[in-house]
């Protein structure tokens, strides 16, 4: 929604580090079964690139894009092993290989392999590009679905620096989790509220516009509805000393009143 992943369902792990297959499996069974009558795609970055998760899920029928390290090795060929770091993946370039084996243990079956490093631009490439183990069919949907995971980190960053700020509580345990459910809820009701103001065309009311040429400012739903809710709150308890003010700068007036309609819109979008 907006390019912003909406929150489903979170487990805390009583340690640091990164989750094993079983944990990974613990929670994948509770969330996939919401998605059963839907064409599932999982997304993993490199945390979750485990030959048996890949088999656990092409056993449950699910379609999944899982991001590989570069010191992996495939077979292309009978026997003959690649390691990913040279494949000759370099800016710009892509490749697909169908069909191929993920590590050199035996008895588990052949997966497909997505590889995609963007171009340079403005002589700036990323660092890195992106090996992807799949179970889609061609380069081209593999690429749109991961490409998708990218909305979960910007909702990870609204969690924290970009919103509410979640690291600096120092909560946890069961007040960790009852405050990301309460988070969640806020978090969806955002950014509805923020796509209803954007369509009602007052969004530049809540984020001013700092870039030549551009009449709308590149902010999220999530945004729009959060501060233009804190904006609107602002504006009630200091009516009087606005109103004042407007008595000092008449010639503002137009836009005072332009400014009162765009409150009630955003008002009526919450």
């Amino acid at each position: 929604m907006d390019k912003r992943s909406i929150p489903i369902y979170f487990e805390l792990l009583d340690k640091l580090g990164s989750s094993n297959f079983n944990e990974q499996e613990a929670v994948f069974k509770k969330a996939l079964p919401i998605f059963k009558n839907y064409k599932t795609v999982l997304l993993g970055d490199r945390e979750f690139c485990s030959i048996k998760l890949a088999n656990w899920l092409t056993d449950q029928k699910v379609y999944f894009c899982l991001r590989i390290k570069k010191d992996a090795f495939i077979e292309i060929e009978p026997e003959i092993w690649l390691q990913l770091k040279n494949s000759g993946l370099s800016p710009g370039v892509s490749f697909f290989y169908q069909g191929i084996k993920y590590t050199k243990s035996t008895g588990f079956i052949t997966f497909n392999l997505a590889g995609k490093w963007k171009r340079k631009r403005f002589g700036v490439a990323p660092e890195e590009g992106w090996f992807i183990l799949t179970n889609l069919d061609d380069l081209d949907s593999a690429l749109i679905a991961y490409k998708q995971r990218f909305d979960i980190e910007e909702m990870f960053r609204d969690f924290k620096s970009g919103g509410y700020n979640l690291e600096d509580t120092n909560v946890s345990g069961q007040r960790l989790i009852s405050l990301i459910l309460l988070i969640s809820l806020a978090y969806t009701s955002a950014t509805i509220s923020g796509q209803k103001i954007k369509r009602m065309g007052v969004q530049k009311y809540v984020g001013r516009i700092k870039e030549f040429l551009r009449t709308i400012r590149r902010y999220s739903s999530f945004y729009i509805g959060l501060y233009g809710s804190n904006w609107v709150n602002f504006m009630e308890n200091s009516y009087e000393l606005v109103a004042e003010l407007m008595t000092l700068a008449p010639n503002k007036r137009k836009y005072y009143q332009q400014g009162e309609r765009a409150m009630k819109l955003i008002l009526s979008a919450s």
